[in-house]
């Protein structure tokens, strides 16, 4: 069956669709092809409550659901899709077996981009990269709404752009986070306009099938930029982020809007005395600028969070947003925990929860907001390098504790990059290594240092998601009296 055409008001009734994977995505698409009276079979291998709920109420709707082990062992006979939960690798038998029969594999966006056309079209503002976008998809939200258009956050950030699809509501633009997963399975999508915030070495394990792991990584996010029609927004200061926008084949008359926590040059929207200021969206932008904010309007101000504010005004002001809203849109947000949260003060030590720093380079955004640092890290490394990291930051350490599967890489790179920087290795593998963790920070720290949990890793080593790691380091900090300055750390 040929799909390459399949929209909206394509005959949907002979289509044998597989989901794979009963996440939030896979729910949605589920629901949103039967609407469309598809032939729908989801596989999980999981089988708990959530997931045997999720599968009643498909079933009522009239679909078929095979949950627990082994469920998604092999591809079924006749089938003509698979829509793929963005966590599943090309390697996985299900999905190897469907690309090896020419069977199309899409993910959640793909189908949601599809389903809008031809006639019940959203603009769309794209945002991938590294680090930084989810807190810059909710920034992109916040401006468009303080603007006056009714806008919505949804993709990666948690929400599926079908279930968004489904409200009673006529959507002027969505914001939209895009993971390289998410990416690889969408090859038709064409934004209004698109952000590659960075890129740096994460998720290395999922693209382990290819001949250079990091190169198809980078090619996934820069999957974004493809046809789009208004602006490619990239990172002046990341060479990476401005090559795949030369490299883009995009809609003709579409820009490279350049964005930098500095002065800005020509098309591009910088920094200017503390202000955020537009050289990109103004008639006069050979010889001026247009203030657009405060870098004050930046909660937290630490630098990557301003080039995140940067980004999202560069791709705000592309969809028509007043520079009124752009600051509005920054004093009006309230970002979610665990990004760079002070949750605890005392004996002049601050604990801040950077929990989403859930990869090397994140981990080096936040550190580079603190002098003098006790460094909580570790837990799933995905295959990347702390070394950099280490050699970057060494002079601000005062000590530091690792924990979770990977520590030893952590420690190691310590031992040989920062030798003279007192260490902990914990080796529990359960929950209460954070009120460990916690305890030896507090005999490292000094008045005026910052605890920082900024873990550089994964979560699921131990925890269930990286905000219950933060949940647990802010009940243990808060638990803590006045630092003790006569303690001092255990050995190596």
């Amino acid at each position: 069956m040929n799909l390459d055409r399949a929209d909206r008001l394509f005959d949907w009734s002979s289509v044998q669709v597989v989901i794979a994977g009963l996440g939030v995505s896979g729910f949605a698409a589920a629901d949103a092809l039967l609407d469309l009276d598809a032939s729908v079979l989801v596989l999980d291998d999981r089988d708990d409550d959530d997931h045997r709920d999720k599968a009643n109420l498909l079933e009522v709707l009239g679909a078929s659901v095979r949950l627990g082990a082994g469920s998604t062992a092999q591809l079924p006979p006749g089938t003509d899709l698979v829509i793929v939960s963005p966590g599943w690798r090309p390697t996985q038998p299900l999905i190897a077996q469907a690309l090896a029969a020419d069977v199309p594999v899409w993910g959640e966006p793909e189908l949601a981009w599809r389903l809008m056309h031809p006639d019940r079209v959203v603009p769309w503002l794209g945002i991938t990269g590294t680090n930084g976008k989810t807190t810059t998809t909710q920034m992109t939200e916040s401006m468009l709404i303080a603007g006056g258009y009714k806008a919505a956050a949804v993709g990666n950030i948690g929400r599926p752009i079908l279930e968004a699809m489904a409200d009673e509501v006529d959507y002027d633009v969505f914001a939209v986070e895009l993971s390289s997963f998410q990416l690889h399975w969408s090859p038709s999508l064409a934004l209004h306009s698109a952000a590659v915030l960075n890129l740096h070495e994460d998720h290395l394990e999922w693209y382990a099938h290819a001949d250079d792991p990091y190169a198809a990584y980078g090619a996934d996010k820069a999957r974004i930029f493809h046809q789009v029609t208004h602006s490619c927004v990239y990172n002046h200061d990341d060479p990476a982020t401005e090559k795949m926008v030369e490299e883009a084949d995009v809609v003709e008359g579409a820009r490279a809007i350049g964005f930098r926590n500095g002065i800005p040059g020509l098309s591009m929207i910088g920094v200017v005395d503390d202000m955020i200021v537009d050289r990109a969206f103004i008639a006069e932008r050979h010889s001026s600028a247009l203030p657009l904010a405060r870098v004050a309007d930046v909660q937290p101000a630490a630098p990557h969070n301003v080039e995140n504010a940067l980004a999202a005004a560069a791709l705000t002001r592309s969809f028509g947003v007043s520079p009124q809203a752009v600051a509005q849109g920054l004093q009006n947000l309230h970002l979610g925990g665990h990004r760079i949260e002070t949750v605890h003060q005392g004996g002049d030590i601050t604990w801040v929860d950077d929990s989403k720093a859930t990869n090397p380079h994140a981990a080096n955004s936040s550190m580079r907001a603190f002098e003098s640092i006790v460094w909580i890290a570790g837990g799933q490394a995905k295959d990347t390098s702390f070394d950099t990291l280490v050699q970057t930051h060494a002079n601000r350490l005062r000590g530091v504790v690792v924990l979770g599967v990977d520590r030893q890489r952590i420690a190691e790179s310590l031992a040989e990059h920062a030798p003279d920087v007192p260490v902990v290795v914990l080796d529990t593998m359960d929950r209460t290594v954070m009120d460990e963790a916690v305890t030896q920070a507090a005999r490292m720290a000094r008045p005026g240092d910052t605890v920082l949990l900024a873990p550089g890793c994964a979560s699921r080593d131990i925890w269930t998601g990286y905000d219950v790691r933060g949940d647990d380091f802010a009940r243990a900090a808060c638990a803590l009296g006045p630092a003790r300055a006569d303690d001092e750390p255990e050995s190596r």
